[in-house]
């Protein structure tokens, strides 16, 4: 037993080193940097249309004959169902017990600029589709890099898919939803008192089953299923977290303004470690709302449609929803509440503990449900991508495979330490985002070109209301 906890702490070690350099300073101006990139070099475009990415959304532009398998809701639907998940309460809590209130600022700033980087990473993802092995129409930045770079990128295209196929794996998500299970059902009632262990084994095998049902129907039915459950989880939740916020809402404006001067001063942290609280925030954002990270993009390169600007649009609406309102809520709750300095608990326990004591009763449940359809969801979605990753890489044959394996994974994932899963997971993603952000800087005067011309067309039959110049 002794050596075993020693190798597991050594595997800790190693990965805290890999995700350190991995998440350095490099990373997070590719990330930030690029995004503020796209927003400028756009020349804020795309923010102008936010109403005419809602119509899109909406079904207005819809066309069945249109190539690809989803409509754009369902392709927004599936990308929300991995974006807004447990990223959005547990991982806030871990930005804000790791980085302090400030990194919240950060992952704000990592939304906006990164609305723009989705808008180029998922237009790309539908301008530069390829077809599998079966001669399927696929999109994502495997394909983008492999049908629109020579072949001296291709390296990326390889490390983009083996980076995914392992960091699309839904170990955090349920790790996190067996965590609070076992906090708010299992231990109050006296269930794997003296076996934790077997407890989390076994729900993790119940979750294993019911993930399984729906994503061996593939990409239909998880956009049919996301389409149900991303709406009713996110009214769901910000009902829950706006009951918590009302009550304190004479403590929302000194919030925001400790949310605002921690993000400069790092002055929750020991040390005032503002670059800590940056990282934080960054990684997080990254973790949430993924832009920039290639996932969302192989959702969106799914959808029917033939104008890669109109689902860059769509794409765009994806932080807003995500960071910008979800993770704001989980923010205000937990520093409303104060439970972030008078807990030593972390991710989503420090969540759990926020809305039990705002709402007695009622808050505990509310999150449960809320916390349940997030995570299994996320598992849904996340699913399709790694299929994806393993299709580029080793044909359609091995996506039943690799389903299996993803199935047999959460599993393990409702077993292992928060740590180990979070260091795993973000060192992936890290590997995940050096090819897309590189691929689509690369691309950008591309998507400009066509985003000139349709946006030109879209001003001609005014279509949609444009602001003013």
């Amino acid at each position: 037993m002794a050596e075993s906890n020693s190798f597991m702490s050594s595997i800790d070690a190693l990965m805290i080193i890999f995700v350190d350099f991995m998440w350095g300073t490099p990373l997070v101006v590719l990330l930030l940097g690029g995004g503020l990139f796209f927003t400028i070099y756009s020349r804020f475009t795309p923010y102008r249309y936010l109403k005419h990415a809602v119509q899109i959304v909406m079904g207005k532009y819809d066309e069945s004959d249109d190539p690809g398998q989803i409509n754009h809701f369902q392709a927004l639907s599936s990308a929300l169902a991995s974006t807004v998940g447990m990223g959005n309460i547990s991982g806030v809590a871990i930005a804000i017990h790791t980085g302090g209130p400030g990194a919240v600022f950060w992952m704000w700033m990592s939304a906006i600029v990164g609305a723009a980087t989705k808008f180029f990473t998922c237009s790309l993802s539908i301008m530069y589709r390829g077809k599998d092995d079966n001669g399927e129409t696929q999109g994502g930045p495997m394909y983008v890099i492999h049908e629109a770079l020579n072949s001296k990128f291709r390296f990326l295209a390889v490390l983009f898919s083996v980076a995914g196929l392992f960091g699309c794996l839904a170990l955090f998500q349920v790790n996190q939803l067996t965590q609070i299970v076992r906090d708010e059902i299992f231990i109050p009632n006296g269930m794997f008192v003296d076996s934790a262990m077997t407890g989390n084994l076994i729900f993790g095998i119940f979750v294993a089953i019911l993930v399984a049902m729906v994503i061996f129907g593939g990409i239909r039915r998880i956009g049919i299923v996301a389409s149900r459950m991303v709406p009713a989880m996110v009214i769901l939740y910000l009902f829950a977290g706006l009951l918590v916020i009302f009550q304190h809402f004479w403590a929302i404006p000194s919030l925001i303004k400790l949310i605002v001067v921690d993000a400069f001063t790092g002055d929750a942290l020991l040390g005032g470690a503002v670059g800590t609280v940056i990282l934080m925030g960054v990684r997080r954002a990254a973790f949430s709302n993924e832009a920039g990270i290639g996932t969302e993009a192989m959702a969106h390169g799914a959808a029917k449609t033939q104008e890669p600007i109109r689902e860059g649009l769509v794409a765009m609406l994806g932080p807003f929803i995500d960071t910008i309102v979800v993770c704001s809520i989980t923010a205000l709750v937990i520093l409303a509440t104060g439970v972030w300095q008078s807990s030593e608990a972390n991710g989503v326990t420090l969540t759990a503990q926020a809305f039990t004591l705002a709402l007695p009763g009622m808050g505990r449940f509310l999150l449960l449900a809320s916390v349940g359809v997030f995570s299994i969801s996320t598992m849904i979605g996340y699913s399709y991508y790694g299929a994806k990753c393993t299709s580029y890489l080793f044909g359609t044959k091995w996506k039943k495979h690799y389903r299996v394996f993803y199935v047999i994974t959460l599993v393990i994932g409702a077993a292992i330490s928060i740590d180990a899963v979070i260091n795993f997971l973000d060192g992936m993603f890290a590997l995940m985002a050096i090819p897309t952000m590189v691929s689509s800087l690369i691309l950008a005067p591309k998507v400009m070109k066509a985003s000139k011309k349709y946006f030109s067309s879209l001003e001609k039959e005014k279509d949609i209301d444009i602001y003013p110049k």
